[in-house]
């Protein structure tokens, strides 16, 4: 068997069989390994074994009861289901393999700060993970999920979890559905009836009452912002924003936090609802502060940076913006509907300020911009709930 020490993490890598015909000898080989690298957690990685028999099961307990920091990874299906029938899932951290698939040539259907989601198929959809070791965004996300499909919100279904190259994907069922932004493009005559769905489903998410502490706070999260700017915009400015964000009544309706139309797909007469990883609650203007950075405050200095996102045009994407504002609102009247959008943009240009000082600190003429701006709405603004 092979093994390898990196990070304080001793692994070992058992091969073919494990039974009664070499199981001490197995067991001796593991202490000789463990006595070269007596520090650190051990992780026994059984991607390559076959087949384990009760003796060997014996040398996994004398393991587990000898290390302080255990863990068994990458299980074949069979491996796995021995060890739950046994009770050893119980007693030690044990996980499956994952299924390893290519996203080569895959159509890219959205992307996102944590991921990019490919179409494998007519029925099935992939988001691959930016992040390397990503499993609990991924379980977080799917039980995001599956708390917006209980909640009445027509969402993609998680069904498999993934590796694609030394990243990790999950798997879910979009039956032969296109996004908005598709739909959008190939009938441009019928952008009208598309924006309308769109607004329709973002009312439908905003009228879905959640169970309090079940998603984080959408104003919480924005106050974080707006105090993490301090020493970065006038002591004013951050006075006035900090207090504006605070006089927001907490709302447990929920909130996408990331709602554009490449995340709203359309099939059979209904609207279906991906990328369910920034899921919150909070007062509407929470959610058009992000909407508003998609189709217009990130490309403000560079439209390119919208058209890349979006995949539309810059006067399209424009287009849905203050269409989807007019039918959301389609009761209020123009005057409340253009505060709609002032009010998005002090909650959107702090984000964006905090987001670009954080990443790219060197682009003083963006940070500059987003800083101008935010001191003009903050300064222009009084109230911020919608």
């Amino acid at each position: 068997m092979n093994s390898t020490f990196e990070n304080n993490v001793l692994t070992i890598y058992p091969e073919g069989n494990i039974d009664t015909s070499n199981a001490e000898q197995v067991g001796a080989e593991f202490d000789e390994i463990r006595a070269k690298n007596p520090d650190g957690k051990l992780v026994l990685d059984l991607e390559n074994l076959k087949y384990i028999s009760s003796a060997g099961l014996r040398q996994i307990l004398r393991l587990k009861k000898k290390e302080s920091d255990f863990e068994i990874i990458n299980c074949s299906s069979d491996i796995y289901e021995v060890f739950e029938m046994t009770g050893f899932s119980e007693m030690m951290t044990i996980s499956k393999a994952y299924r390893k698939m290519s996203v080569d040539g895959c159509e890219v259907i959205g992307e996102g700060s944590n991921g990019v989601v490919y179409r494998l198929n007519p029925d099935t959809i992939i988001k691959v993970y930016r992040n390397s070791d990503a499993l609990d965004d991924i379980k977080r996300e799917r039980e995001l999920a599956k708390t917006a499909l209980v909640l009445g919100v027509n969402t993609a279904i998680p069904f498999d979890v993934v590796k694609v190259g030394d990243k990790y994907g999950s798997v879910f069922e979009l039956l032969s559905a296109k996004s908005i932004t598709k739909l959008i493009i190939a009938e441009p005559e019928n952008k009208d009836k598309y924006i309308k769905i769109f607004a329709d489903m973002l009312k439908e998410i905003h009228n879905t009452p959640v169970k309090e502490g079940l998603l984080p706070s959408g104003k919480q999260t924005a106050l974080g912002w707006a105090k993490w700017l301090e020493g970065h915009i006038p002591n004013e400015t951050e006075e006035k924003l900090v207090k504006m964000i605070e006089a927001v009544p907490d709302s447990n309706m929920m909130l996408h936090g990331d709602y554009h139309t490449n995340n709203v797909h359309y099939a059979n007469g209904e609207a279906i609802l991906i990328d369910m990883d920034t899921l919150a609650t909070g007062n509407p203007v929470f959610e058009f502060a992000s909407i508003f950075l998609a189709y217009e405050g990130y490309g403000e200095l560079d439209k390119s940076k919208v058209e890349d996102f979006l995949k539309i045009d810059w006067d399209t994407a424009q287009y849905i913006l203050y269409k989807l504002i007019d039918l959301y609102y389609e009761d209020k009247d123009e005057e409340f509907r253009k505060s709609v959008l002032d009010k998005a943009k002090v909650i959107g240009y702090t984000r964006a300020l905090r987001r670009t000082i954080k990443r790219n600190p060197d682009d003083k003429e963006l940070i500059e911009h987003y800083k101008k701006e935010l001191i003009e709405y903050v300064d222009k603004v009084d109230e911020l709930a919608l």
